[in-house]
């Protein structure tokens, strides 16, 4: 018996489902992927960055969008919804529906178990390929730990780390900077066992 071929969708089909459906769900390959919820750490992440960022850009040319507008990244086809973006200028959109933006400035994903190897590997290599990218922000959610990618004149990403509820994460890309201690306001850690070694005296 011969298999089946498996239907491909277009780009059009999917916004034609996306834009009904009740759920989210991202698109590569012809392929929909329907996205999990998210925790309490994760909203409450999410909502504090959100309202620290539009408080500093609020007399700026920039809008700050949370993880209901989609993105596209047009060299590869992969449409998206990042936890926290700010577009900054001049804003493109896929279409007149004006809910899939094309040229972001700064995007920020807050990581899971589940999604924190994709955000760092493949998803970034994505996000690498758009040209407006500036900079890329990790959170942690189980810990006070952000990673930062900033976009070099040569094009080469420059790493860095944040740890602690006493430091300050610089956004050059939009030349503003946010205590960690408001990002992880009011989340809850999960306390770490603490681990004895047996040790022979």
């Amino acid at each position: 018996m011969a298999a089946q071929l498996k239907y491909k969708l277009t780009a059009d089909d999917y916004l034609a489902i996306e834009r009904e459906a009740k759920y989210k769900s991202e698109f590569y390959n012809g392929e929909m992927f329907a996205m999990a919820g998210a925790s309490r750490a994760h909203v409450i992440i999410v909502s504090n960055l959100v309202a620290e960022l539009r408080q500093k850009l609020k007399h700026r040319s920039c809008n700050v969008y949370s993880n209901d507008l989609r993105l596209r990244i047009s060299a590869t086809d992969l449409y998206t919804y990042p936890d926290v973006i700010v577009a900054c200028g001049q804003q493109f959109f896929a279409d007149n529906q004006k809910d899939t933006l094309l040229n972001p400035t700064l995007i920020i994903e807050v990581l899971s178990d589940s999604t924190k190897d994709y955000d760092r590997g493949g998803k970034f290599a994505h996000y690498r390929k758009l040209d407006s990218l500036q900079e890329y922000i990790l959170v942690a959610q189980d810990e006070a730990h952000v990673e930062r990618y900033v976009r070099m004149p040569e094009g080469n990403w420059m790493f860095s780390e944040i740890d602690g509820l006493d430091k300050t994460l610089p956004l050059t890309s939009i030349e503003c900077e946010i205590l960690t201690a408001e990002i992880f306001d009011k989340v809850d850690f999960p306390i770490k066992p603490i681990i004895f070694e047996e040790r022979e005296f």
